[in-house]
C-alpha cells in the first residue's frame, strides 16, 4: 500500500511540474503578445498623428 502511495504522490509531482511548465509558457506568450500590441499601437498613434 505504501508503494502505491509513493507512485501517485511520483505521478503528481510529475503532472504538477508539467503544469507549472506550461503555465509559464503560456504567460511568456502573453505578455509577447501585449508587448507586440503595444508596439504596433504606437506605430499607429504615430503614423495617425
Amino acid at each position: 500500500m505504501s508503494s502505491n502511495k509513493a507512485l501517485r504522490k511520483a505521478k503528481h509531482d510529475a503532472f504538477q511540474k508539467k503544469q507549472e511548465e506550461k503555465g509559464k509558457e503560456i504567460i511568456v506568450w502573453i505578455f509577447g503578445g501585449l508587448i507586440l500590441l503595444a508596439i504596433i499601437y504606437m506605430v499607429y498613434a504615430a503614423i495617425m498623428a
